[in-house]
């Protein structure tokens, strides 16, 4: 026969309260990602190449994306790879992003943060910059951004080519700028930020952003500039490379496939860069003036022999004994 009504009704929630305890037992919660890192809503101002980098790895990752730009061309880029998008910056703030991650140009920064409506998002954002420079958003996040908002300075050191499979063992510099500490919610956001770039393999370098600066202007800068020097020469591939040439030839592609706007942003926005380029042309003045000297030492014994003065053939001797060692 039929179940009474009232039984029947008790094995129908019974069902459901077990269906519904096996769904929790065995799917992520809305709140954490598969592999159980917790789940962010992340926005990203700027849908450039770079904010594109980043978006798909934030979304692979399970990370709730959204992202405006000035233009709608980027619409069907992140639809593709599952972003939310907005054109209209008020739009965009108004769902309320947990991190805000500024991935503008350089040279576009002051501009965009200048006219940034922060007081549509909500007062304890958490603002993250990925600039290749430090000192210059950190001291215009601090004078822009109300102060209810934690900044966080980081510098992801790759990019679109050198971060194109896995992260690996890259270099991932940040420095906790503004931080409510007395809130562990805050922090908590924070800790989980940075996690998403541990939990690729990166290598988590806690550092002032001025000391970025300052380590930045004799590696980064030096990089970038001696790859324009030889991307200027239009070195070619020939059938002889040696493996010392073909890295000259991957760092012309690695340097020149950047915008030169970020090249010039890198010596613009940090103080130390024109030191750096002074250093270098020295350097090189050195360098040649060594090599011509020496040329003008063989070319006189060539012309005059044993006939040279005495101090003149020890200044050679001398020389050559340099050179070889």
């Amino acid at each position: 026969g039929k179940l009474p009504r009232t039984a029947s009704c008790l094995m129908t929630c019974f069902s459901n309260s077990a269906s519904r305890l096996l769904t929790s037992l065995t799917l992520p919660r809305l709140s954490e990602t598969e592999d159980g890192l917790c789940r962010l809503k992340i926005g990203i101002v700027g849908f450039g190449t770079f904010g594109q980098f980043l978006a798909k790895r934030f979304v692979s990752q399970g990370h709730a994306v959204l992202a405006t730009s000035r233009s709608d061309k980027y619409l069907p880029v992140a639809e593709e790879l599952g972003v939310e998008y907005f054109s209209n910056v008020d739009d965009f703030c108004e769902e309320h992003p947990e991190v805000v991650v500024l991935c503008t140009s350089i040279l576009s920064t002051e501009r965009v943060v200048q006219k940034f409506p922060f007081l549509r998002l909500k007062r304890n954002t958490l603002l993250v910059d990925v600039l290749s420079v430090k000192e210059f958003p950190k001291k215009l996040l601090l004078r822009e951004v109300p102060e209810e908002f934690d900044i966080l300075c980081t510098h992801p050191m790759f990019g679109p080519d050198s971060g194109k499979g896995s992260w690996e063992g890259l270099p991932m510099m940040f420095d906790k700028v503004r931080m409510d500490s007395e809130n562990k919610k805050n922090e908590e956001r924070c800790h989980n930020f940075l996690k998403i770039f541990e939990h690729e393999g990166c290598r988590m370098i806690p550092m002032s952003c001025e000391e970025h600066d300052r380590q930045a202007a004799s590696t980064q800068f030096i990089t970038h500039t001696v790859g324009r020097m030889l991307g200027d020469m239009a070195l070619e591939s020939t059938q002889i490379n040696t493996k010392g040439y073909e890295s000259l030839l991957t760092l012309i592609e690695n340097t020149c496939n950047d915008s030169f706007e970020l090249y010039y942003g890198l010596f613009m926005y940090n103080q130390n860069a024109t030191e750096t380029l002074e250093a270098m042309e020295r350097s090189f003045d050195r360098t040649k003036k060594r090599l011509f000297d020496q040329l003008h030492e063989v070319l006189r014994e060539q012309i005059f022999g044993e006939g040279q003065p005495a101090h003149i053939r020890e200044q050679q001797q001398s020389a050559g004994r340099k050179l070889n060692k």
